[in-house]
């Protein structure tokens, strides 16, 4: 997910260790890809920003790798039905990786609001001072010109006499 930065999408892939793409997308927000691999090694994945090369982004991204083990020993061979305690130790195993996946995401939303209004309050700040600069300076010619309206211009005495 593109946290700030843009118009907050970036391009991206995923190569399995022989070289070939297994995931493409391109100027997305956000995305989630999953897949199971086949091939053992090293996999490459690419965030580009390549269109938008002036404004820098912060993206989050997270890897889970591998399957989850089960919570109780032998869940997997079982034969007989699940207790009563069981079936809720399951059940609330799952509320709680539902709540782990609602947090990020809050999380994530949380930053990226941040990031707007921290952008927000830097552009008020610079119009306040510009603002005040101008009153200043408004102000100042205000003084001058009445100042200028109550000055009594006397004659020159030159040399011209009669």
């Amino acid at each position: 997910q593109v946290i700030s930065g843009g118009h907050y999408d970036v391009d991206c892939y995923v190569e399995d260790p022989n070289g070939k793409t297994i995931y493409q997308e391109t100027k997305k927000q956000y995305d989630s890809f999953s897949h199971h691999t086949v091939v053992k090694g090293v996999y490459t994945f690419c965030f580009s920003n390549e269109f938008s090369t002036f404004s820098h982004k912060i993206v989050y991204f997270d890897f889970q790798v591998g399957d989850e083990p089960p919570i109780l020993p032998d869940m997997n061979n079982r034969v007989t039905a699940l207790t009563q305690m069981e079936s809720a130790c399951v059940t609330i195993h799952e509320m709680l990786n539902a709540v782990i996946d609602s947090q990020t995401h809050y999380r994530l939303r949380e930053a990226q609001d941040r990031s707007r209004a921290e952008e927000l309050n830097g552009r008020v700040s610079y119009w306040s001072v510009g603002e005040t600069l101008i009153l200043f300076v408004v102000s100042i010619g205000q003084v001058m010109l009445l100042k200028s309206f109550f000055t009594e211009k006397r004659p020159s005495s030159g040399g011209a006499g009669t």
